[in-house]
């Protein structure tokens, strides 16, 4: 289990990878888009991001996972330096966007990235590379994408979802 991605790996059930995909996608499409809607602009804390903004970190991190993915399968491992998350989330406007736009381009993004890792054989799926300063498999990076998206889900579910509840 790789250092730091275990933490989003440790979420997804005892599954295939494809089939993983394929449930984070049903995920996305059996959200309660009004009580999402009721969210716009909320936080639970201050310093805290929108869940627009949580929905278009979510869609960066896994662009940027798969592209090191891709590099890794292709057997090139070298280091990658580490990113910025708080310059994404300030520079990407997600809260000039409506949920609905957010949550279509990660099930997109999702879809092509399912289609990704279902093109990687077993010896791309093993190989490694430094992704930040841990290494870790290309088949790791797939279940951390899905995982990442259920940690984001529950944080949702747990810190934003009260709060709508309260404004009703």
């Amino acid at each position: 289990m790789p250092e730091y991605f275990d933490r989003y790996i440790n979420l997804v059930g005892d599954v295939e990878l494809l089939d993983a995909f394929d449930n984070s996608i049903e995920q996305l499409e059996n959200l309660d888009f009004k009580l999402l809607e009721q969210l716009d602009g909320v936080t639970y804390a201050p310093d805290k991001w929108t869940i627009k903004t949580l929905f278009q970190h979510v869609t960066d991190f896994e662009r940027i996972l798969c592209y090191r993915a891709l590099l890794f399968a292709r057997g090139d491992a070298n280091l990658r330096q580490g990113i910025d998350e708080g310059l994404l989330a300030e520079t990407a406007k997600a809260d000039g966007r409506t949920i609905e736009s957010l949550i279509t381009e990660l099930k997109s993004v999702r879809l092509a990235s399912r289609s990704l890792f279902a093109n990687f054989d077993e010896e791309m799926l093993r190989r490694t590379g430094m992704n930040w300063k841990y290494e870790v498999s290309v088949l790791a990076m797939g279940f951390a994408i899905v995982g990442h998206q259920i940690h984001h889900l529950d944080i949702i579910r747990e810190r934003y979802f009260p709060l709508a509840r309260k404004q009703i």
